[in-house]
């Protein structure tokens, strides 16, 4: 009779944590909706996933088309491409290598570069590489460059413009990536997809999409000509901005950066290195790659910090001496674009909850953050 109760009271608090889940997967649902829907329909956006991890617990929001060819719905496989977002994984893998001693962040970048003695801005090290700590380096390698060995020839003369500042550049992640493939003895994509994307558990992550997952690739649509679209190669594209990816794999990745997933100790370690804040800006701290705000943090300072104004013009900003450790009561976040994608991520290490958000569409800055910020507050508000 004892052991009959216990089955019963078993089966029922197993059927009431049933409920209790439902009830949030709707309350996730409709909270999801009411933070995108403007952006949406401000914006024409095709397709839109918001993925959330909430301590360890996954939930996703999926709307609109994958193509409007033969319209294919989105789904959280979908794969979308991560613009800007890749640089997580190029810090990373820089500082994988890095635990695998096959190089040091503190290095200086001339190193790697050049065949004889030569001298890259004001000697740049990997980190400043991996912090945009450059100088005024520009966004995008300049017109007429069309391989790293002229990138790292025009690199020789090149003289910094504004010393000492933070100038967000594809150029000085693009060039971590390629000096990490380099000491790996691989080309970057290959590094990236068979060292890195497995050891988080990535399974449907990808440099270069293969025949038997294109089905899942969306088609972007330019914001300017509404044409499906897909990004373009370029110098340094994989180091930069070329990874492809779905709303599920990212999760498992934003997972690890919560501390969590059946992750390797040494993947780990690399993980925290990449957390570790290395400047102050006007807005944020400036980690490998992650923009840092404390933890609660006004949405004005977050739009101010993620503004294209702060972005395309180099910033003034402090070292930080000795760097300091990965904190918890912080969000730590990344936008990123093609001509026919716009994502974004952050992480919440406090509250142990992550949020990706992907679309087909390049919409502002402004709008993707103003929208998971308010569904990151709802969350936290709802769910504690």
């Amino acid at each position: 009779m004892k052991v009959l109760k216990l089955l019963a009271l078993g089966l029922a608090l197993f059927g009431l944590s049933l409920k209790v889940g439902h009830a949030r997967e709707m309350a996730f649902q409709a909270m999801a909706q009411q933070a995108f829907a403007g952006a949406i329909e401000a914006y024409k956006i095709p397709g839109l996933v918001v993925g959330v991890t909430y301590h360890g617990k996954h939930y996703f929001y999926a709307t609109g088309v994958a193509s409007r060819a033969g319209n294919q719905p989105v789904t959280p496989d979908t794969i979308f491409e991560l613009g800007s977002i890749s640089k997580i994984f190029t810090a990373t893998l820089a500082a994988l290598a890095e635990e695998r001693g096959k190089l040091s962040l503190n290095d200086k970048a001339s190193r790697y570069l050049c065949a004889d003695a030569c001298k890259i801005g004001d000697d740049m090290t990997l980190m400043d590489l991996a912090t945009h700590h450059s100088g005024g380096l520009p966004l995008q390698v300049p017109d007429g460059v069309t391989d790293v060995d002229a990138l790292v020839a025009w690199l020789k003369s090149w003289n910094p413009p504004q010393r000492g500042t933070r100038s967000y550049s594809n150029i000085s992640i693009g060039l971590l990536g390629y000096i990490t493939a380099k000491a790996f003895g691989v080309p970057y994509a290959r590094a990236a997809e068979t060292m890195l994307f497995p050891a988080l558990g990535l399974q449907h992550t990808w440099i270069d999409v293969p025949e038997k997952a294109m089905k899942n690739y969306a088609y972007g649509y330019d914001r300017k000509t509404d044409r499906p679209i897909r990004v373009a190669p370029g110098v340094l594209d994989a180091e930069a901005y070329g990874v492809k990816s779905s709303a599920r794999d990212m999760l498992e990745l934003l997972d690890a950066e919560l501390g969590g997933g059946n992750i390797s100790p040494e993947l780990k370690a690399a993980i925290g290195r990449t957390q570790e804040g290395r400047f102050k800006t006007a807005f944020f701290t400036q980690d490998m790659i992650w923009e840092q705000y404390p933890w609660p943090v006004r949405l004005k300072t977050l739009l101010s910090g993620n503004g294209y104004d702060f972005i395309m013009h180099p910033q003034p900003v402090e070292k930080i001496t000795p760097a300091l450790p990965p904190r918890k009561n912080v969000i730590l976040d990344k936008t990123g674009s093609t001509n026919g994608f716009g994502g974004y991520v952050a992480v919440l290490p406090g509250e142990r909850l992550g949020i990706v958000v992907l679309a087909n569409r390049n919409y502002p800055n402004e709008a993707r953050i103003k929208a998971a910020y308010s569904l990151i507050r709802a969350l936290i508000t709802g769910w504690k």
